[in-house]
């Protein structure tokens, strides 16, 4: 198979997934096993390319796969405005990397997880 099981069933890892690239989407970077990141990666990818898109039907596929947590909160005088991963995926996100072919995150290693000494590492979105 041309993926990585990450010791866990189909659920389990579909959900770390789903977690892991709805919080580099919100925050940019995140710091995780190699393994991990190697997948986040891929699933990551997946979504800007949905996000460049930018159709109804490229948002209802990206919907399906990010959790709905809220990315952003701004006030405007009286206003509350709320952004969520989806939006700040297709409004922020994806528009920085319209003349982007791909490769739109980087893998940068950092020392080993104290304890038992699994390789860590930053992923972050490039600029």
């Amino acid at each position: 198979m041309s993926y990585r099981k990450l010791q866990r069933a189909s659920s389990q890892r579909r959900a770390l997934l789903r977690d892991l690239t709805t919080e580099l989407i919100i925050h940019g970077q995140i710091q995780t096993t190699e393994a991990r990141a190697k997948e986040v990666r891929s699933t990551t990818d997946k979504m800007i390319t949905l996000g460049k898109r930018g159709d109804l039907h490229a948002r209802r596929q990206a919907a399906t796969f990010l959790r709905d947590v809220v990315a952003d909160v701004k006030e405007d005088g009286d206003d509350v405005k709320i952004q969520t991963a989806l939006q700040k995926l297709f409004s922020d996100v994806a528009p920085k990397y319209a003349d982007r072919n791909g490769g739109y995150t980087r893998i940068m290693k950092t020392m080993p997880r104290r304890g038992d000494g699994a390789p860590m590492v930053i992923l972050q979105l490039v600029d």
